[in-house]
């Protein structure tokens, strides 16, 4: 199997333990967070800790996609990163991707970055109300998604849980994670309000995002308002629809 990789400039120096931690991931590293859908592991470089992301074997149909026609999600990944350094928004360092294949499949991926402690992601807010400054962080983050749109940023996978938040002095950082599906083009009116229909069932968190978002854009409160509740219950309504349907594909297995 054919193994190729790309490493940023600044951790060329340490190319031998990368490679060493890629060939024995099976064996090395500490487990980090959720592993159902791709295994997150961690592991220690002097006083840095690398966060390495095995992306799960494709079906037959990607691995041909992804062997000659696409880019990897490690691929897209470690570029995305290095792209939204660029245009000073915030993401986990870029370390190094690897991949490897047969000479006609896609097979495994990797992405390694490093890992960022953060006080919460954008999921506590919806969770824990009483959380301190919840309101301002809420704004905070919207200014930060505006920013991102006037970068012309189209982060697919705005949801809950790929920004992380960090209180630095008495502002709020936020850093992207899981980069691989992203656009980068001028984004209409329409696509920045849709950008937001997954954050949040909460129609007061919907309320005060709108409210940020027509300051920092001088677009009218109401109609934002009315646009963002309607995507944001237009996806509730398509996500409850498709897990009532996969639970009854599925209803043999409880069985």
């Amino acid at each position: 199997m054919n193994r190729t990789k790309q490493i940023h400039g600044s951790f060329k120096k340490n190319e031998t333990f990368l490679d060493d931690i890629i060939t024995n991931y099976d064996t090395k590293g500490a487990d980090f967070g959720n592993q159902d859908r791709n295994s997150l592991k961690l592991f220690e470089l002097d006083d840095k800790t690398l966060n390495v992301k095995s992306f799960r074997i494709p079906n037959f149909i990607n691995q041909v996609a992804y062997k000659f026609f696409r880019k990897s999600k490690a691929q897209r990944s470690f570029e995305y990163g290095k792209w939204l350094q660029s245009l000073d928004i915030g993401t986990p360092q870029p370390i190094a991707f690897y991949e490897f294949k047969t000479p006609f499949l896609f097979k495994k991926s990797y992405y390694i970055s490093e890992q960022l402690d953060c006080e919460l992601t954008y999921r506590e807010l919806t969770t824990d109300f009483e959380y301190p400054n919840h309101e301002e962080i809420l704004r905070a983050f919207t200014r930060f998604t505006y920013k991102l749109h006037e970068k012309k940023v189209h982060f697919l996978d705005h949801s809950p849980g790929n920004t992380l938040i960090k209180k630095e002095g008495d502002t709020y950082q936020f850093f992207l994670v899981d980069l691989n599906r992203m656009e980068f083009k001028p984004l209409s009116f329409d696509i920045r309000i849709r950008n937001f229909a997954k954050l949040t069932t909460h129609k007061f968190m919907v309320e005060i995002m709108s409210d940020e978002y027509a300051k920092c854009s001088g677009e009218d409160y109401n109609k934002i308002l009315n646009l963002m509740w309607t995507y944001t219950e237009a996806f509730q309504n398509r996500y409850h629809r498709k897990k009532r349907l996969k639970n009854k594909l599925l209803f043999w297995r409880r069985k």
